[in-house]
């Protein structure tokens, strides 16, 4: 990989178990510095520790912010993470 300004993720860890998730995402936040990412994914866990995660509903944005302001708000976000177990 390059030196990029911007780093575009579209599910790169989904058939990935927890474990291996973990390797990668600790990987990248290594390697993080100086570039942008933009990270889709369904596992909630993959996207927790983003500055700013950007919930979609049917391609509309629905809500904005860190992990726990979107928790705070008990909205969509909150709902899935209850439905995936990821409530810290």
């Amino acid at each position: 990989m390059r030196n990029p300004d911007i780093l575009l993720l579209d599910e790169a860890t989904s058939s990935l178990d927890s474990e291996s998730e973990k390797l990668v995402q600790e990987a990248f936040e290594r390697a993080g510095k100086g570039y942008s990412m933009v990270v889709v994914a369904h596992r909630l866990a993959t996207v927790q520790n983003a500055d700013v995660i950007f919930v979609l509903v049917k391609g509309k944005l629905i809500e904005k912010g860190s992990h726990r302001e979107l928790l705070a708000t008990r909205g969509v976000d909150w709902q899935m993470c209850q439905s995936q177990a990821l409530d810290k």
